[in-house]
């Protein structure tokens, strides 16, 4: 008998393991439906709301609570999508202009992010560096970089290279001080542990320093392609032949809020779309931490 509760038991153990499982993922999914049914629920309220604003308002002396000419309306918004779907923009085809920001923004980011875990990875292994580059990299951390742009168009031109320049300027410092300062904080004890175990050089920096500042790197590309765009943008809408910038640039020109919020809902849907990707690639890359949490979305 006691062989068979013994037998049994491992049995329960396991069919109760598989139904917490069931449960939490259970619990997960409902979560997940609850936050995706509040954020649609808030952006219909926020639409809803601008759009009435935009329609009526009796005290108002136009009777308008907000002035359309001004503030455009989400209607007329959507109507500015769909005409630059189908007939375009003033620039050309819309594809067109969204690939090219796209074009700039990722070569500005590819090349960011490596030229800053580079630099930040060889200045926070060897400290001469560090003491000797230092004074530099603050100097030219604290400069407004936006204005960059302007040289970057007289220097190199109206093509791509100059916003792709531009866009690398944002991105490398985000990217170099999380590198810098991951690479600072690897654990001292598991460093010395290699180096007893006989690692060299290069194996210390691939094999222990890398994988460990790998999550402070990974939290910096979030934020850097954002600033990718934003270069490629500015440096658009300071001039260019092409690009969502130009697009925006022309809309004020023209008093045309609502091609301004349309192509900002460009911008975002691009941002949103890049947010996923980058938020998949880092749950892949850091799955083998104990305490990662791979099931959060934000």
């Amino acid at each position: 008998m006691s062989a068979l509760s013994a037998a049994s038991s491992p049995d329960r153990s396991a069919v109760a393991e598989t139904a917490g499982a069931a449960a939490r993922a259970r619990a997960r999914a409902s979560r997940r439906l609850l936050v995706n049914a509040l954020r649609i629920a808030f952006a219909v309220v926020v639409l809803a709301a601008w759009e009435i604003g935009t329609a009526i308002d009796p005290a108002h002396p136009d009777g308008l609570l907000i002035d359309p000419f001004n503030y455009g309306r989400p209607s007329a918004i959507a109507r500015q999508l769909w005409t630059w779907l189908t007939d375009g923009t003033a620039q050309g085809p819309l594809w067109l202009q969204v690939a090219t920001t796209l074009e700039e923004a990722f070569l500005g980011f590819l090349i960011g992010v490596v030229l800053g875990v580079i630099f930040g990875v060889a200045l926070g292994r060897v400290r001469l560096l560090s003491d000797v580059f230092a004074p530099y990299i603050k100097a030219l951390n604290a400069m407004p970089r936006v204005v960059l742009g302007s040289i970057f168009i007289i220097t190199i031109g109206y093509g791509i290279w100059s916003k792709v320049a531009l866009a690398v300027v944002l991105v490398f410092f985000v990217v170099f001080f999380n590198a810098f300062q991951g690479v600072r904080e690897v654990d001292r004890v598991l460093i010395a542990n290699a180096r007893i175990l006989g690692a060299s050089e290069r194996q210390l920096s691939t094999n222990v320093i890398l994988p460990s500042a790998l999550s402070w790197i990974l939290a910096s590309l979030h934020t850097s392609f954002g600033f990718a765009l934003v270069g490629a943008v500015v440096g658009e809408y300071l001039g260019a032949i092409h690009g969502i910038g130009l697009v925006i640039a022309t809309a004020q020109a023209t008093f045309n809020p609502n091609g301004v919020f349309a192509a900002m809902f460009i911008l975002a849907i691009v941002a949103l779309t890049a947010e996923v990707v980058l938020t998949s690639l880092e749950n892949r890359l850091i799955r083998w931490r104990p305490n990662a949490i791979t099931d959060v979305r934000i």
